[in-house]
């Protein structure tokens, strides 16, 4: 693997659930690190001990140019955004204020300052219920919310960036992210995400009441809904591909990141069962309007590009979320016991 000793990565949103994790994989891979965040859904906790923090905004384009050009910056991984699907439908102008006009504040100081290599985090709400199966970077996009509509945007101004300013970009369309650091240390907070695994987890240690079983009619294998869960471990080593492939000299492209296989409700439900050692309280409940049957990724546009391959399952997610939850049952917002 090639990597050049003076570059620095500057990692915008690096105090976020995904981010954060991003952070340790690309240290791992002996990388200089800084992050740059505006902690209003990140906590400064989660940043390593020794990683660089710059406290700062994406509408702030002088704090973005001046931790460029202090730090010797050469790529930029992208996740600084709101993200609650459901929120993004009742505040559609905030979500495009952050996510839309942020990103454009970002990529024109990135321009000025001579940044020409960007990793974007995108989302697979940018295809919105796809009914053809599996779904690849070719498949129509239609977004069903804001949130979905603001990351395609992104995702055009970047090709336009490109064109006019040759700054380079990988947007990475992930698909569930699930799950914590391998070590449990790390993971989402329950405030953070309305998605299938935390609200199971809260339901499991009785911060809300039952889980509630969103149709169990459904044309699959076992009745309920199915998704592609992909471990956040295995997005994050995504991100490092990205940044080495955009280092090769690789185009500007957009890349899923799943796992090619989807998972159901009750699989689900049951690996958590398996892993915690006790039922995990439930009740069924009919099917909620707009809820597409099943969706899941094709990747082989990531394993072609950027050599990538998800290497952990739904119970590896389990087992590490309910590590996480039990060092730390309401994340970074209460202090460690």
């Amino acid at each position: 693997m090639w990597v050049s000793p003076a570059m620095t990565v500057l990692v915008v949103g690096g105090a976020g659930y995904i981010g954060s994790v991003t952070v340790r994989a690309l240290v791992r891979a002996g990388r200089d690190v800084v992050v740059f965040d505006d902690l209003s859904t990140g906590f400064r906790e989660a940043v390593p001990a020794g990683v660089g923090f710059v406290h700062g905004s994406t509408h702030d384009a002088g704090a973005i140019e001046r931790a460029v050009s202090s730090h010797r910056v050469d790529v930029v991984v992208h996740f600084a955004a709101k993200k609650a699907a459901g929120e993004s439908m009742v505040q559609p102008g905030r979500y495009f204020a952050e996510n839309v006009a942020g990103s454009n504040t970002l990529f024109e100081a990135l321009v000025r300052s001579g940044v020409h290599r960007v990793v974007f985090s995108s989302s697979a709400a940018v295809y919105g219920n796809a009914t053809l199966l599996p779904i690849s970077e070719e498949t129509p996009k239609h977004p069903e919310n804001p949130y979905g509509e603001s990351k395609l945007i992104v995702e055009q101004m970047l090709r336009w960036y490109d064109t006019c300013h040759a700054l380079r970009s990988v947007s990475l369309r992930y698909f569930n992210a699930a799950g914590a650091t391998d070590d449990g240390e790390v993971g989402e907070d329950f405030a953070q995400s309305t998605n299938l695994v935390p609200v199971l987890m809260k339901s499991v240690l009785g911060r809300r009441g039952p889980l509630e079983i969103f149709g169990t009619d459904y044309p699959t294998r076992d009745g309920t809904a199915i998704r592609d869960y992909v471990h956040v471990e295995d997005l994050a080593a995504g991100h490092v591909k990205a940044v080495e492939y955009l280092e090769r000299g690789g185009a500007s492209t957009a890349v899923n990141l799943g796992t090619s296989r989807g998972s159901s409700v009750w699989e689900i439900l049951h690996a958590a069962e398996s892993v915690i050692g006790a039922p995990v309280p439930h009740v069924t409940a009919p099917r909620r309007p707009g809820d597409a049957v099943e969706l899941y990724a094709d990747i082989s546009r990531a394993r072609a590009l950027l050599r990538w391959e998800p290497v952990r399952d739904i119970r590896a997610i389990m087992e590490s979320e309910w590590k996480w939850r039990q060092r730390r049952p309401d994340g970074f917002a209460v202090p460690h016991q």
